[in-house]
């Protein structure tokens, strides 16, 4: 919102609410994202009124809607096959590995059916994870067939909740990759991939759980595995049939290749995009960089300097949050510039692989990377989380 206000630019957001989402934009499209051709015949009478200069989908389950609603105005798109290959994991797969890819091993699975006959000759470990979610909801590593039939029965009701029955009953099931986890941001104009970083994740994720942690950039691994990474993610665009806006990918990197697990045509979730942004005021930020592409704007945005890193809180234990203790002393670590705490006292924190939202993040620059994993590592060390237990109705457990 801000960054298209600073661009002269005027702000519509659709959504399923009767009234806007963001106080501070009034005007709004209502629209039902389970009935795909009707939300994309609303914007597109929409624009007859408010004439739109280009349509962005803000996350995984929009980006095909906003590129079919943008195709139907004659505005700046990704083709909407593309862009549903980009959000759906058992669509990208197999598409990937047609067209050639590095993607792991990998098989569907159907949860409404029996299990035992679909995973009777798999190898181990593995990775189940629902085919629609990101944040790595629902992913669970499991090392036998054991863990994984637990596995299974603890996604199926968090998978329940999509409208699509395909979405709803189908999982992603694939090798296990041993090797570092990388990710990569960068944007497509014309069809040409641009690089805007490589971030290293240092914690390693191992599972049974893939809690994201902390980003670090510039990458400290060889040019030669940088440049892999860079082929392999090109080579997915051009798969996808990708034509322009932001691209987030996420890879895991070892001796054999750059096996690529998700290519998304959007930016990097949640508030991790602020590692990327100038810090001066007519600078970069990757809220302009999305908003120029949507409306055919080339851009051309400055290397970054020094080292930069952010770090997704992780969540200590489900609860109700009563309070962060050892945030001031957080902020007043070298090479910090900021903690945010995003979740409210007296709301409930929910771990993966059920949760899906981080309580907050600490940012960090300095001359190095590992300056800066230091650094956030060091100010999450003083920070203190005050959980209450969550009591269910009927007697259960806390949940933990």
């Amino acid at each position: 919102m801000f960054a298209a206000r600073h661009m002269g630019l005027k702000v519509v957001l659709a959504s399923e609410g009767e009234h806007s989402l963001i106080s501070e934009v009034h005007e709004g499209i209502n629209i039902d994202f389970s009935a795909f051709e009707h939300s994309v015949h609303t914007i597109v009478q929409a624009a007859g009124e408010i004439p739109f200069a280009g349509i962005i989908g803000c996350d995984d389950s929009t980006v095909e809607l906003a590129a079919a609603a943008a195709q139907a105005l004659g505005l700046p798109h990704n083709p909407p096959e593309a862009a549903r290959l980009s959000r759906r994991k058992d669509l990208s797969r197999r598409h990937l590995q047609k067209y050639g890819c590095a993607v792991p091993e990998h098989r569907y699975l159907d949860l409404s059916q029996d299990l035992g006959p679909q995973i009777s000759d798999l190898s181990y470990p593995c990775v189940v994870k629902p085919i629609h979610l990101s944040a790595s909801r629902g992913v669970i590593r499991a090392n036998n067939s054991v863990e994984l039939l637990k596995a299974c029965e603890r996604i199926k009701p968090i998978m329940a909740g999509a409208s699509d029955p395909i979405e709803a009953n189908r999982a992603l099931i694939e090798d296990y990759i041993d090797g570092v986890e990388v990710a990569y941001e960068g944007f497509l104009y014309e069809g040409e991939l641009n690089t805007l970083a490589i971030f290293d994740k240092p914690i390693p994720l191992e599972g049974p759980f893939f809690e994201e942690s902390i980003y670090a950039t510039p990458s400290q691994l060889s040019p030669e595995q940088q440049q892999v990474i860079k082929e392999s993610v090109a080579q997915a665009c051009q798969a996808y049939g990708l034509k322009t806006g932001p691209i987030h990918a996420e890879l895991r990197v070892n001796s054999d290749n750059a096996w690529i697990l998700e290519v998304a045509s959007r930016t990097i979730g949640g508030d991790c995009g602020r590692t990327l942004d100038s810090s001066e005021e007519s600078g970069f930020s990757i809220e302009e960089l999305a908003i120029s592409l949507a409306i055919g704007k080339k851009v051309n945005p400055k290397p970054i300097q020094g080292s930069r890193g952010v770090m997704m809180i992780p969540i200590p234990k489900g609860g109700i949050l009563k309070g962060v203790a050892g945030q001031e002393e957080a902020q007043q670590v070298a090479f910090v510039e900021k903690v945010n705490i995003i979740i409210s006292e007296g709301h409930e924190l929910v771990p993966l692989p059920e949760g899906e939202q981080y309580p907050g993040y600490i940012f960090a620059r300095a001359d190095t990377p590992q300056q800066v994993i230091n650094a956030l590592q060091e100010a999450h060390n003083k920070l203190e989380f005050k959980i209450s237990p969550l009591w269910k109705i009927g007697g259960s457990l806390p949940n933990n």
